[in-house]
């Protein structure tokens, strides 16, 4: 099935990092550290290097150096002898992306390991000299069924295991910055929102599973009032994109106990966005106008689109079990509701939806929505 849009990352789940200090000392023990402060040391003989650096190829082989030009080495290598923690962090991303940015199969495979959580198999090259990567064992091979073994060593040796790498804790460290500047989307660190407001909070928790989501609500309200929190949590859900708002209302709903459902209450009766509130927690008594069950409509697809989800479950959203002339007639109110991601979600139904009617209501309505929009300025 296809994807709202097959060009967009995915919402990327957490990814848990050591400590900048630990970090740091990761750059410090790689491979090409070693080859900078040899080849840049101030007098022959000069023993810069320090550690014997990671467990993946020797060690500052020779010529390592020369993966960076000659101005950008000698600054790299005075930030790696003089520089703090954040400063040598600093540089090895400008060093990462030099290295890795330039060849874009390099990248791609780094890519591959962070996303796919893959293997490399063979030599790890440059991802192994900024160390990126670090070997990972193998499972033994599966021993000869008994009677069917070679004898007196005849016949051909076995194959020797192919050298397998994975990401080190460096490596997802530098994919996780790289793929978040290629792709404008800021992949979440664990613990990492606990000192943010809640508006940060709901953004980021967007892409959580529901064990790490607890963990990192645990972390933020710890030091808050709780009461306070919900309201703030509250307060955000007017402005959050629709997955943060639907994440916002469960949070509210689920985890944040009675001070959480008070906050509920009071924002039922809000325009619009107590129509979603409703929608969400089924509270069927709350009367909604026609334009906010469009509003909420609209934002219960879109959480679908923001979160990647397939073309047919964003149509089964909106269809409930109506047929494709009640469709149709939901999609003309679309444009009446206002809604920012309205022009998403009907285009997902101009492209995708099998009856002709229902695509061309959407047609009408997306036609409608820029009308009104030129018409409110």
């Amino acid at each position: 099935m296809a994807t709202n849009d097959d060009d967009t990352l995915p919402l990327q789940p957490p990814v848990r990092l050591p400590s900048e200090a630990e970090l740091a000392a990761a750059v410090r023990a790689t491979p090409l550290t070693t080859a900078l402060l040899r080849a840049t040391a101030p007098a022959p003989g000069t023993d810069s290097g320090s550690g014997s650096g990671s467990d993946v190829g020797e060690a500052g082989a020779a010529g390592d150096e020369e993966l960076l030009d000659e101005a950008l080495r000698q600054r790299v290598a005075q930030v790696l002898r003089e520089g703090e923690d954040r400063q040598v962090l600093s540089t090895w991303t400008e060093v990462c992306r030099d290295v890795v940015l330039r060849d874009e199969q390099v990248f791609l495979c780094l890519v591959r390991l962070f996303m796919r959580r893959e293997r490399l198999s063979g030599p790890p090259g440059v991802l192994g000299t900024l160390g990126l990567v670090r070997r990972v064992a193998q499972d033994p091979p599966p021993a000869a069924p008994r009677g069917r073994g070679r004898r007196g060593g005849s016949g051909p040796a076995d194959p020797e295991p192919a050298e397998l790498s994975a990401l080190s804790p460096l490596g997802s460290w530098a994919a996780r910055g790289l793929i978040s500047e290629a792709s404008g989307q800021d992949i979440p660190v664990m613990g990492s929102f606990a000192s943010r407001d809640a508006a940060a909070l709901l953004q980021g928790l967007r892409s959580y599973p529901e064990p790490e989501r607890l963990e990192e609500l645990t972390g933020w309200l710890a030091g808050r009032d709780r009461g306070e929190a919900a309201e703030e949590v509250g307060a955000a859900l007017a402005t959050a994109s629709p997955l943060g708002r639907a994440v916002g209302v469960e949070l509210l709903a689920t985890d944040f106990g009675d001070e959480g459902r008070r906050v509920l209450d009071r924002l039922i009766d809000t325009p619009r966005l107590g129509a979603v509130i409703a929608a969400r927690l089924g509270r069927d008594e709350r009367p909604s106008t026609p334009e906010e069950i469009a509003w909420a409509l609209v934002d219960m697809a879109a959480t679908l689109l923001e979160f990647g989800g397939e073309t047919d479950e964003v149509i089964a959203s909106i269809a409930m079990g109506m047929d494709a002339e009640e469709q149709a007639g939901t999609l003309t109110l679309f444009a009446l509701g206002d809604h920012p991601w309205t022009a998403q979600v009907l285009r997902v139904f101009i492209d995708h939806h099998p009856d002709r009617r229902v695509a061309a209501a959407a047609r009408k309505a997306l036609r409608r929505l820029h009308g009104l929009a030129s018409i409110r300025g």
